[in-house]
């Protein structure tokens, strides 16, 4: 009867067999960190611009056609470097307006944040109602 047992052989390749398979496991858990930790970073981002984007819309004195800009507060937005920007327009009007008549305004919302060296960002329209109003016909010189 012939001796059991494996030759060096056989044990050289399943080494080698088995260290391909732990380096692409490891790799794999590696790269599904990063990308859960970008996910978490948009998440926070998609928050901040819903509750930034609520703010704005309830706010009846912005000024029109002018950019906003601020930051976020590191305890709010998760020790993140944020900030945001924001602009008021007219998106919708009658053809013939006068006060009295309703428009429709777009709030356009831009909120950064710094991902390493990098800066992301996720951009969000907003949409509202408006009475018009008499000080929203400004007379243009000349008529």
């Amino acid at each position: 009867m012939g001796k059991r047992g494996f030759t060096v052989l056989e044990m050289i390749v399943a080494t080698t067999i088995m260290a391909i398979a732990v380096v692409g496991l490891l790799s794999g858990i590696a790269g599904s960190t990063r990308n859960a930790a970008r996910l978490r970073e948009y998440g926070r981002a998609v928050q901040l611009a819903r509750l930034r984007m609520n703010e704005l819309l309830v706010e009846p004195r912005l000024p029109r056609d002018v950019v906003m800009t601020g930051a976020y507060d590191p305890a709010l937005s998760g020790g993140l470097e944020a900030g945001w920007q924001a602009r008021l327009s007219t998106f919708e009007a009658p053809p013939v307006a006068t006060p009295g008549q309703m428009s429709l305004d777009r709030i356009e919302l831009e909120v950064w944040w710094m991902a390493g060296t990098k800066r992301r960002t996720f951009t969000l329209d907003g949409f509202r109602p408006r009475l018009m109003k008499a000080e929203d016909f400004v007379p243009v010189a000349g008529q």
